[in-house]
């Protein structure tokens, strides 16, 4: 495959992993664009790339970059994900997808319009015991489904110092940590156990009522000393769902849960065995069967699925982690660009799923009843 001109809009913490897995894979980074002409310049020659690009306009106009991934804030997805399939690039935007059922919707059909190739990095997919928990269900291993539950628990936000345009609605969207970490989780168990999610019961709580008007990049230590301002997005939420086939499942998130930094884990229960992952611990797949008895099948490129062994780059002991995925699934972008049907690739009608799990799920914690999903 030539190598794909790219062009990134967005330069804090996730454009900087988008340009590491577009640079692994071969990619030609053409440019970037960033919240300042300045701040473009600035990163542009810190990431030794030709063009700083004035705004969406100028990266749609050149000529040498053939997809675009878009890093920006939440609110900003809409806009410059549009303008770069009206123009006939490949897009990679960041979830969500869109900060509206209707801005996601609308999305999705015009990549479909266009016969463009247009991805959300629903990156956890990429893990090789992921792909080895589903085809182990595909293959009928577990038995019917009997439940699924898990969580996703972060601590980023615990200090009430801590702040970042996620907190904000006006950016972030109406939801912040359901639409930010538990939609990775409902794609990842959607996919994974093959049933989809009809219908949910919610809730929603803010704990911490006031945060730092001073703002940060995501993950980094807070900055004491600023006034303090209200909270309107949700700093934790719990929801069951039932799935279409009728099984349950329950759902934990928090961004306020000390000590733990990222740890999505799932477990799905069936007739003859259940499977447990938990992405802190991403090299292990737990095996539960009957009488005690336990599996814990270990990643590598020796055994297991044709997906895991194709995800599996380094032999077991020399851990992989968030950055391999990430790498896999701008591989994966482009090969399908090329021509290629990779497995599990996830599309913008993916993302146009995860917009409409979210918008059922803030209906349901504001109505406090259980909320069809469609």
């Amino acid at each position: 495959m030539p190598k794909p001109g790219i062009a990134i809009i967005g330069t804090g913490m996730i454009g900087a992993v988008h340009r590491r897995a577009a640079l692994l894979v071969g990619a030609e980074i053409r440019g970037v664009a960033a919240s300042s002409p300045q701040r473009a310049r600035d990163v542009a020659q810190a990431w030794n790339v030709p063009r700083a690009y004035r705004d969406i306009e100028e990266v749609v106009a050149d000529p040498q970059v053939q997809v675009v991934h878009v890093c920006t804030p939440n609110h900003l997805h809409r806009p410059m994900a549009q303008a770069a399939l009206e123009a006939g690039k490949h897009v990679v935007c960041e979830k969500p997808l869109a900060t509206t059922l209707e801005d996601a919707r609308a999305l999705a059909s015009l990549a479909a319009a266009g016969g463009l190739v247009a991805t959300v990095p629903f990156v956890y997919r990429y893990h090789p015991v992921v792909r080895e928990a589903r085809a182990r269900i595909a293959d009928g291993e577990l038995g019917p489904l009997h439940l699924i539950h898990g969580s996703y628990l972060q601590d980023w936000l615990l200090d009430p110092a801590s702040n970042n345009w996620r907190v904000d609605p006006a950016l972030g969207g109406a939801s912040r940590v359901f639409a930010d970490i538990g939609s990775h989780w409902c794609d990842l168990v959607e996919w994974v156990s093959g049933e989809r999610f009809a219908e949910v019961s919610a809730a929603f709580d803010t704990v911490i009522a006031e945060r730092s008007t001073g703002t940060g990049q995501s993950f980094t230590t807070a900055v004491a000393g600023s006034a303090m301002q209200p909270v309107r997005s949700e700093d934790v939420a719990a929801a069951m769902f039932r799935t279409g086939a009728g099984t349950l499942a329950s759902l934990t998130v928090s961004q306020v849960s000390a000590g733990r930094h990222n740890r999505l884990w799932f477990e799905i229960d069936g007739a003859r065995a259940s499977v447990a992952f938990n992405q802190e611990d991403a090299e292990r797949l737990w095996i539960g069967r009957p009488d005690q008895r336990e599996e814990t099948f270990v990643r590598g490129p020796g055994g297991g699925s044709a997906e895991q062994r194709r995800l599996s780059m380094l032999p077991p002991g020399h851990a992989q982690g968030y950055g391999y995925c990430f790498e896999a699934f701008v591989a994966d972008t482009y090969h399908a660009i090329d021509g290629e049907r990779p497995q599990g690739l996830p599309t913008f009608e993916d993302g146009l799923r995860s917009a409409l799990i979210v918008d059922r799920v803030i209906a349901s914690a504001r109505s406090r009843a259980w909320t069809t999903i469609g």
